[in-house]
């Protein structure tokens, strides 16, 4: 089952179309003028709401909401962490996480609730 992505703020709608082109299903916050600044915890209930695994570099703020949705038995889409140590922000980024994400989506390891730090392929 292929799972649908939205990327947090950080993240250029590049990347979306990118993957978009690779035939993922994959939206960017910075393209709809709805969510940019939008505050995290209605960034997570838009992802639930569209069904959407949310990728974000906020970890220090999403790894407490992920902690509340469990606390109240809400499930999410998954989260899709993405470290600045692992992935930073140099000219190949665009190019590296486009491939990182591509590689989880292909192996279809997203999954309710499932919390994944983003690792180069």
């Amino acid at each position: 089952m292929a799972c649908a992505l939205l990327l947090d703020e950080m993240f250029s709608d590049a990347i979306a179309q990118q993957l978009r082109a690779k035939g993922h299903d994959v939206m960017a916050v910075v393209a709809d003028p709805a969510l940019v600044s939008l505050p995290d915890d209605q960034i997570l209930a838009h992802a639930v709401s569209a069904g959407r695994a949310l990728v974000t570099a906020n970890i220090k703020d999403f790894i407490p909401l992920d902690g509340q949705y469990r606390a109240a038995g809400q499930s999410h889409a998954g989260l899709i962490l993405v470290s600045t140590r692992a992935f930073s922000q140099d000219r190949i980024f665009v190019g590296a996480i486009v491939g990182a994400l591509a590689a989880v989506l292909d192996a279809d390891e997203i999954q309710a609730d499932r919390v994944i730090f983003l690792a180069r392929p």
